[in-house]
């Protein structure tokens, strides 16, 4: 059961999709689910996906939260600074934050 505020998914930079793909069949044994041209997720030990999408130029670790707007309110009353507002994907909807050393998470919800 997914749990607020702990660690649900991780997405990772691939600028050429195919050859991540292709890499981390033959190294690991991975398999993919493809939700278009653009994204390949996985689900091998945590789940995640490898992405072109600029948004993500680094590792981007996400976290899980049930009420998406309560929790973008916690984090700016930590501190956190908002860089994406909350946007929808396939899937659910989240928000991009940078903590006090400038790592940047995301927070999602299915809601």
């Amino acid at each position: 059961m997914r749990e607020d505020g702990k660690l649900d998914y991780l997405e990772l930079p691939a600028t050429d999709l195919a050859a991540h793909k292709a890499f981390y069949a033959q190294a690991f044994g991975w398999s993919f689910q493809d939700y278009g041209p653009a994204y390949a997720a996985f689900s091998e030990g945590l789940d995640g996906g490898f992405t072109p999408d600029a948004m993500t130029p680094r590792p981007l670790p996400i976290l899980y939260a049930q009420d998406l707007e309560a929790m973008q309110a916690r984090v700016e009353a930590a501190g956190g600074a908002i860089t994406h507002a909350i946007f929808a994907f396939p899937g659910g909807r989240r928000f991009h934050f940078r903590d006090p050393s400038g790592n940047e998470l995301a927070v999602w919800s299915e809601k």
